[in-house]
């Protein structure tokens, strides 16, 4: 079977940056053979502010909006999370969204591309911390992305050549754990 990789696009603010920056990630991860790729637009989702009153622990899901995240959720072996930084940390949005949910990121990996003015640096920090208390597997490599040097007029998405090759060991140590992790989450 297939890995299947959800590239889930962590902004939904109106003009965000991300929406480019994740079309970049799916661009480059559809020419490979190793898994299966997907955007996965927080906007498409339209999750409120967390709404449901028992731990996401217990699996115990009552709102139809949260019920198809999970099954959306259920449905990868990894992902690569692509964050803004905003105030040092990642976006209310995809916080939001990762905690509605706990046994569907259970035991897979998660890869992570930044941007920001010092390329997202610390919102994937925060995210690694996330990463850690849902079971998680983070990998080392990392993609950030300088809104300076990446971006023109802070806008225009350009990323420099050299941010193809450090996409790509991501997505290879990504698909990689994701594979590694499949007994656990068969178990």
């Amino acid at each position: 079977m297939t890995t299947k990789i959800g590239i889930i696009l962590g902004s939904t603010r109106p003009g965000r940056n991300g929406e480019a920056v994740a079309k970049w990630v799916l661009d480059i991860a559809s020419k490979r053979t190793d898994a299966e790729f997907e955007l996965v637009d927080l906007l498409d989702y339209n999750l409120p502010h967390l709404d449901e009153a028992i731990p996401p622990s217990m699996g115990q899901y009552t709102k139809p909006h949260t019920l198809e995240w999970a099954k959306k959720i259920a449905s990868f072996d990894g992902f690569i999370f692509v964050t803004p930084e905003y105030n040092h940390s990642t976006s209310g949005a995809l916080k939001n969204a990762i905690d509605f949910l706990f046994a569907e990121w259970n035991n897979k990996a998660v890869g992570f591309v930044g941007y920001g003015s010092v390329g997202g640096a610390r919102a994937v920090e925060h995210l690694r911390l996330i990463a850690g208390e849902l079971m998680l597997a983070d990998v080392r490599a990392q993609v950030l992305l300088s809104l300076a040097t990446d971006f023109e007029n802070y806008s225009k998405f350009l990323p420099g050549a050299h941010q193809e090759a450090a996409l790509t060991t991501v997505l290879d140590q990504t698909v990689a754990w994701s594979a590694a992790l499949k007994p656990l989450r068969n178990a």
